[in-house]
């Protein structure tokens, strides 16, 4: 079994969501990891901002106007009218649940609230419209398995032993439909994987059943040896080492998040990217293969800050750098890159 995520862009009107449906009943007994459509993230941010700042007319408003997007995607998705009546009521639910939050005091418990409602929607969508092509999909609720601890890191034993229940639960579907991003945290309260985190959602997931690979699905066909968005004529690398692509991913690479790394890394599970829009290119196998002597890309990453510290004092001393990276560590700082000579420390 194999775990395909599909960001926002993917399933960012009704056209792109019968696509993804079409490709994935192709592909066999799945998983299917999915962001909230496009722009829907966004717009529930704004809405929080008005709710922060006691602006309940505009979060109305930008509700309203993100409703009716919704309702024009069911009326061209579907084509019976059971279907269209069981899709309007679960969006409108998700829409009456936020409108809930212009009456009381808002805080970031609520903020993480309304920002979950993104997924629950777009995942109801595609579960609604593949039972409506006669798919025997399940929608498999992530706030029902994916959850984090004290330390808000991944609780993978918990994550494997509530999803091993929902596929017993649910043996003999077709599919397997699921929300990226969000989940509980320690105490139960609904939470994220903050932002970009349905990569890391797809991750967990291909960790927790052991799958045969995990397909990350976006509107970019694979890694690129350097910034489309900049330089013209670049290539996708077709082969890269976990370790290649994390670094990559860190530095500018946004096609994929840093932290989805690491699970399948750790698991040995390939990692494959993919382009809806061009289903049959090869992409990038990301695996833990390492190929020498072989650059493969270059990356650039905005808004640096080199800093420079000198000091005589650092001369054939000890425990410098220690109280140098003490204080990045107060300021929960990461380092990005270092260089060291005998009497000074330079770091990004």
């Amino acid at each position: 079994m194999k775990v395909l995520k599909f960001g926002g862009t993917s399933v960012g009107s009704a056209q792109r969501i019968k696509e993804v449906a079409k490709l994935v009943t192709a592909r066999g007994c799945n998983i299917i990891v999915l962001s909230a459509m496009s722009g829907t993230t966004n717009t529930l941010v704004e809405i929080s901002d008005y709710l922060y700042k006691k602006n309940i007319d505009g979060a109305k408003e930008t509700v309203n106007a993100l409703e009716a997007k919704y309702m024009r995607t069911i009326d061209e998705l579907y084509s019976t009218p059971e279907a269209k009546e069981e899709a309007t009521r679960e969006i409108k639910a998700c829409f009456n649940y936020i409108r809930s939050f212009t009456k009381d005091i808002f805080t970031l418990f609520e903020e993480k609230e309304i920002l979950a409602q993104g997924e629950l929607m777009s995942t109801a969508l595609m579960n609604i419209y593949l039972k409506e092509q006669g798919v025997n999909s399940v929608l498999l609720p992530a706030l029902e398995y994916m959850r984090t601890d004290k330390n808000a890191e991944p609780d993978s034993q918990y994550i494997r032993q509530k999803l091993t229940a929902q596929f017993d639960k649910h043996q003999g579907a077709d599919l397997y439909i699921t929300q990226g991003y969000i989940c509980r945290n320690a105490y139960g309260e609904i939470d994220n994987l903050q932002r970009g985190g349905s990569d890391y959602t797809a991750s967990l997931i291909g960790a927790a059943i052991n799958a045969d690979e995990i397909e990350i699905w976006t509107d970019i066909d694979g890694m690129h040896n350097n910034d489309p968005r900049f330089v013209e004529g670049t290539q996708p690398v077709h082969q890269l080492h976990f370790e290649e692509a994390a670094e990559l991913a860190y530095f500018g690479a946004k096609i994929l998040h840093p932290t989805c790394i690491l699970p399948a890394k750790l698991n040995n599970i390939p990692v494959r990217l993919l382009n809806t829009m061009q289903p049959d290119a090869p992409g990038t196998l990301i695996h833990n293969q390492q190929s020498a002597h072989i650059i493969k890309a270059v990356a650039a990453k905005d808004n640096i800050t080199a800093i420079k510290i000198k000091s005589g004092r650092m001369l054939l001393a000890y425990g410098f750098l220690r109280k140098v990276f003490e204080i990045f560590e107060t300021y929960q700082t990461p380092i990005d890159m270092i260089a060291t000579s005998e009497v000074g420390v330079s770091v990004t």
